[in-house]
């Protein structure tokens, strides 16, 4: 194998692999000796790419040479640093962990001069206090949603009234106020929006309603629409009091 092929694969292994990776695996996964990987690694490195560990320990990607400078223009940075300062004054710490470590990839990837642009950004965000409160791990929620998992949940409602019920969560929904789960309520048999501040409790449940989700969330969304636009009509045109009230009822989160 040619010495460039296998420094491609090499990365690429490195790329895919949950780090640290060991030694013995790597040179498993490019089919070389333990030797040749150690000289490898070596020539990588002075390539440009970062790769921590050692011998004995593992080895980690950090910065990868081969991704291309991105040619963001200064408006463009400027946006992306105002989403990710947003993202980071959610009160998600999961998220903010992520939008730290999206900031440091993006600013490895820009030329030197623009790079200021992304530190030194125009556009800030300014929130005293944490957007959104959860009383549980809001990562179990996401995580069950790409994975389309159903879960348990412990509901508290507007009335102080305790339901346990089995949800099949399809979103997350950021909003002004409060963080909710878009979900398929199976006590209901509806479509509901649940407040995340009012789970106490939550636990997968060993059920996947996989491939579902994308579906019912679809269907889910088109409700909404649906709803909003009943809505307007109704204020256009301030007829038909009983459906709009209909419409306000449907759309508070919970039961």
């Amino acid at each position: 194998m040619a010495r460039s092929d296998r420094l491609f694969r090499l990365l690429q292994a490195m790329r895919q692999m949950p780090a640290p990776i060991t030694a013995a695996r790597l040179a498993s996964e490019t089919g070389v000796s333990l030797r040749s990987l150690y000289r490898d690694i070596d020539s990588l490195r002075a390539a440009g790419a970062r790769i921590e560990g050692e011998r004995g320990y593992g080895y980690r990607l950090i910065e990868d040479y081969a991704l291309p400078p991105q040619t963001f223009d200064r408006a463009e940075i400027e946006a992306i640093a105002l989403g990710l300062a947003e993202v980071r004054h959610m009160g998600d710490p999961s998220l903010e962990k992520a939008a730290v470590s999206a900031i440091a990839k993006i600013a490895a990837t820009l030329p030197d001069e623009r790079e200021q642009y992304l530190f030194h950004a125009v556009s800030k965000v300014y929130r005293p206090e944490m957007r959104y409160e959860a009383t549980v791990d809001v990562d179990v929620i996401r995580q069950a949603c790409w994975t389309e998992e159903a879960l348990g949940i412990r509901y508290v409602d507007e009335g102080q009234s305790v339901t346990e019920r089995t949800i099949l969560p399809l979103a997350l929904a950021y909003t002004d106020r409060t963080l909710t789960v878009m979900a398929w309520c199976c006590l209901r048999e509806a479509f509901r929006m649940f407040r995340v501040d009012r789970i106490s409790a939550v636990r997968t449940v060993g059920t996947s309603f996989r491939p579902r989700r994308a579906l019912l969330l679809r269907q889910f969304v088109g409700e909404l629409e649906a709803r909003d636009a009943l809505d307007l009509d109704e204020d256009t045109h301030r007829t038909a009091p009983p459906m709009r009230a209909v419409g306000r009822r449907n759309q508070r989160p919970g039961p």
